[in-house]
């Protein structure tokens, strides 16, 4: 270690002072003075005498927020550090959710003090034993209700999962309310209350009715059981194990085992369609259920492929983010845009560098509807600096005076309907767009002539 003076931390234990290391309690025992993260903590009554103890707890009852207590002793202690040396004790262990230790750490290494990590007893050693869980065997996921709010996403159903710190009713309630959006009302959790201290106890509660009751405090942990199969269904890896389980020859479903990539073509196109009409009637409850039934045909694809092992689902998720990074360099790299049509020539310039001799237009797909066809390769080939006039086709009003005159071919009603596509891009309309709208009022108005005529 590097720096004049020692800054050592120390961790408490979770609970009782008989939880305190031999290690930790020597440290404590031969400092003049130490300074307590806080003083409510039931391992504080058994601490060796002889130093000084002195606590933040006044900065907790009047600081305006965590992250302001937490600055305040990070400060204080880094000065007292700087000045003679001095030890911190939290409770636990002092990396299990301290965050006050992480940024000491940071700034001490910055200012050149050298540290001390004295490990102590987590929660989870205390919380293990308690709910008969094993946190390796069993996947064991660990969040905590102070960053809770920007960590939700961490949320695995099907993975069992302890959440700590959840020190008041009004953490319970925000915990709550995350749970439900993946879990359902009725799901039993268990409060977990005084873990490493001989009061220790579990509470179960279905999780609608988690903070209904008052009875958490700075040491209370929540432990929120997997879900199964059949219940995890609000999560991406329960609809892909869902769909794994259609695909198992062990119980699966006969005609999910029989698909191939081929049978379901139709199916995907199907549900793109069905997802395009969701999105003009503006139904965000159709619009939800039509993304999912599309979704499910990605999965469906993906584990056809898995189970011939071509690629993965993995496989599928790293090619787009890696792609979206790559083509983004303006907001994942130092590369400057003006605006859209800037976004536009990077993407078509960084794409034709990925596929080195592939023409402008042999990413646009044949089978795509012909109006859409158009729309894509006039975007693509006026990105590439290749202009319109290379269609070969009468302008829109040369090909309108033709039809007219009852002189226009197939050939020239193709060339016209080309050429309105080009002027629809030019003028920013989407073709296929105000086509299947258009299509739309018309059906509308069919509707309501069929309804007058009964």
């Amino acid at each position: 270690m590097t720096g004049t003076h020692r800054l050592t931390i120390a961790g408490l234990g979770p609970g009782d002072a008989a939880l305190l290391t031999v290690e930790a309690r020597a440290a404590l025992a031969a400092a003049p003075e130490v300074w307590l993260r806080t003083a409510r903590h039931p391992a504080v009554a058994g601490l060796p005498e002889g130093p000084h103890y002195r606590s933040f707890d006044e900065l907790y009852e009047r600081g305006a927020s965590f992250d302001e207590v937490y600055e305040s002793i990070v400060a204080r202690v880094l000065e007292a550090a700087t000045t003679a040396g001095t030890v911190y004790a939290v409770p636990g262990h002092p990396l299990f959710g301290e965050a006050t230790v992480r940024a000491l750490l940071e700034r001490a290494a910055a200012a050149g003090v050298a540290t001390l990590v004295i490990p102590g007893i987590s929660f989870l050693d205390v919380l293990a034993p308690l709910l008969r869980l094993d946190p390796l065997a069993d996947g064991l996921l660990v969040l905590d209700a102070l960053s809770f709010a920007a960590h939700r996403r961490l949320l695995a159903p099907a993975r069992p999962t302890v959440i700590a710190q959840v020190y008041d009713r009004r953490a319970a309630s925000q915990v709550k309310l995350a749970l439900l959006e993946q879990y359902p009302a009725e799901h039993v959790v268990r409060i977990v209350r005084g873990a490493g201290t001989h009061d220790a106890g579990i509470i179960e509660t279905a999780l609608a009715a988690l903070d209904h009751a008052d009875v958490f405090d700075h040491l209370t942990s929540l432990y929120v059981p997997p879900l199964a199969l059949t219940e995890d269904v609000r999560s991406f890896e329960g609809l892909r194990a869902v769909v794994a389980r259609l695909r198992s020859p062990d119980g699966g479903c006969p005609w999910d085992l029989e698909q191939t990539h081929e049978t379901l073509k139709r199916f995907l196109l199907e549900e793109a369609y069905e997802a395009l009409d969701a999105l003009d009637t503006a139904d965000p409850h159709r619009l939800a259920e039509e993304l999912g039934d599309l979704l499910m045909q990605v999965v469906l694809h993906a584990q056809v492929a898995e189970d011939a092992g071509a690629f993965t689902i993995e496989d599928v998720f790293g090619g787009i983010t890696e792609k979206l990074v790559r083509r983004h360099p303006h907001v994942f790299g130092d590369v400057s845009v003006e605006d859209a049509s800037d976004v536009v020539r990077n993407w078509e310039r960084l794409k034709k560098g990925e596929r080195p001799g592939a023409g402008v237009l042999d990413a646009v797909p044949l089978a795509l509807p012909a109006l859409a066809q158009a729309q894509s390769v006039l975007s693509r080939a006026a990105g590439a600096g290749i202009g319109a006039e290379v269609s070969g086709g009468p302008a829109p009003g040369e090909a309108l005076a033709r039809l007219a005159a009852g002189g226009l071919t197939a050939e020239g009603l193709g060339d016209l309907l080309f050429a309105i596509v080009s002027l629809a891009r030019e003028r920013g309309v989407d073709a296929e767009e105000s086509l299947r709208l258009a299509v739309r009022r018309f059906r509308a108005r069919v509707a309501e002539a069929e309804a007058g005529e009964r």
